[in-house]
Order: C-alpha cells, then structure tokens, then sequence
C-alpha cells in the first residue's frame, strides 16, 4: 500500500494524473472541484474522494474513513 501526493495546480490535471495511477488507486481532491460543470460530475461518477479543506474537522473524517475502508477491504 502507498499514497500519491500530486499537487496539480489546474483541474486538467487531475486527467493526466488518472493514466499514470495505479488500477485501485482513488484520487482525493478539494471540494470545490465537484462544482466544476462536467469535470465535477465526471470526478463524482468515477469516485473521487472529495474533502472540504475549510473545515479541518471534516477533512480529517474523511480520511480517516477512507483509511479504514482501505484497511478494512485490504487495499
């Protein structure tokens, strides 16, 4: 098991970074990108872990229930 850190700096970035990533791998991403028109459907439907990197709370939670996830399902 590994994490990827890419700090992309445009939204279509994020497309390149998805053929280079490995088959099981899931990005996580800022929030504000499932508001961008078809790029934020297309992230959602294939996904994507967002986080609102605002409330620092709730990021945390969302991490650590993907950490879980993963180390429930041993990804």
């Amino acid at each position: 098991p590994y994490v990827i850190v890419c700090n992309h700096q445009a939204s279509l970035d994020l497309l390149g970074m998805v053929e280079v990533i490995p088959d099981r791998c899931v990005p996580i991403v800022k929030k504000e990108l499932m508001y961008m028109g078809t790029v934020g459907w297309a992230c959602w439907l294939s996904g994507i872990i967002f986080i609102d990197r605002h409330k620092r709370e709730d990021a945390i939670d969302v991490i650590s229930q993907t950490a879980r996830t993963m180390r429930r399902e041993n990804v």
